[in-house]
């Protein structure tokens, strides 16, 4: 579903196998390799856990992409590496679901979208 930009590599860290099991209490570095198609002044993230086919929004502590790794504005045929944490708390329920990621441009259209399967654990 990404419109604006093609995904050369996605990389979550620590997640040897998938599913991604992530450790309540813990931080998991995310790093996306991107190009865009696109010239946008910012970008922002939005990330969610699918449930059931619902998304629920999960909350980052930086969702500006310029404040990622991302150098602003973006310019159209380069490419950009995003870097960051998705932070497991404590009060997250032990399930399995999926972890989708979005970044999106000014004009609200996709520059990368990518799902991960995880489990959160204790």
């Amino acid at each position: 579903g990404s419109v604006d930009g093609s995904i050369q590599e996605v990389n979550v860290s620590p997640c040897p196998t998938q599913p991604c099991l992530l450790h309540k209490g813990t931080s998991y570095s995310i790093n996306v390799t991107f190009a865009s198609k696109i010239e946008s002044q910012g970008s922002k993230a939005r990330v969610y856990g699918e449930m059931l086919h619902v998304d629920i929004p999960f909350p980052i502590p930086e969702p500006d992409g310029c404040k990622s790794g991302i150098q602003c504005p973006i310019q159209k045929g380069h490419s950009y590496s995003y870097l960051n944490k998705l932070p497991v708390k404590n009060e997250y329920p032990s399930i399995k679901l999926i972890v989708k990621w979005e970044l999106v441009d000014d004009q609200d259209q996709m520059l990368f979208c990518w799902k991960i399967p995880v489990q959160i654990t204790s």
